[in-house]
């Protein structure tokens, strides 16, 4: 089964904290994706731009309303996504479970649909 792991922060606390600490939650998400890669559960993953370069994008009336950046009034943010091959949501869990965002923020699993709709 294929889990998209989204990965969340507050961009606010994220900038507060020290060079050291971001340095350190980045080497140890490094390490999950080798462990990842030898076991072969790793699909692929990236980070996000900051979300104040984005564009928002809704079609009303055959009409875009293109906005900038995100329409969420949350504090956190998507910021990356991981995308995993493992046996089951539990697995995944466990994967998003040992992330260090998810200490900090938070971490979403969601099964991945192929184009008929069925969990791959």
């Amino acid at each position: 089964m294929k889990y998209m792991l989204l990965i969340y922060q507050n961009p606010a606390a994220r900038e507060a904290l020290p060079e050291s600490e971001k340095r350190s939650l980045m080497e140890e998400a490094d390490r999950i994706v080798n462990e990842l890669v030898e076991t072969g559960e790793f699909v692929g993953g990236e980070g996000l731009a900051d979300p104040s370069t984005s564009r928002s994008v809704r079609v009303r009336d055959g009409l875009a309303a293109i906005t900038d950046g995100p329409f969420a009034e949350a504090k956190e943010q998507m910021v990356g996504y991981c995308i995993v091959d493992c046996e089951s949501m539990g697995r995944a869990v466990e994967i998003a479970a040992a992330w260090p965002d998810a200490r900090l923020w938070g971490m979403e699993v969601r099964p991945i649909l192929s184009p008929d709709g069925i969990e791959m």
